[in-house]
């Protein structure tokens, strides 16, 4: 990985947990023009770093989620 996938990477984990924490899923987006402002390749890397690990984090809710449908007991 490249310094400059790492730093997006690294930006991308922190804007997403302060979406989090500030309820405001519109932050990665607001951050994003904000890097396209000077430097758009550092935006798209940010926004791919964004989109896979939101990807990541759902499908990983619904494999736990699919996983515990199979681990609760039957009525």
């Amino acid at each position: 990985m490249s310094i400059y996938e790492e730093l997006a990477d690294k930006l991308a984990q922190e804007v997403i947990e302060a979406a989090e924490k500030l309820d405001d899923d519109r932050l990665p987006e607001l951050i994003a023009q904000t890097l396209g402002a000077s430097s758009p390749t550092t935006e798209e890397l940010f926004r791919t770093a964004v989109r896979v690990r939101m990807a990541e984090a759902r499908a990983r809710k619904m494999l736990k989620d699919r996983l515990a449908k199979l681990d609760a007991p039957n009525p």
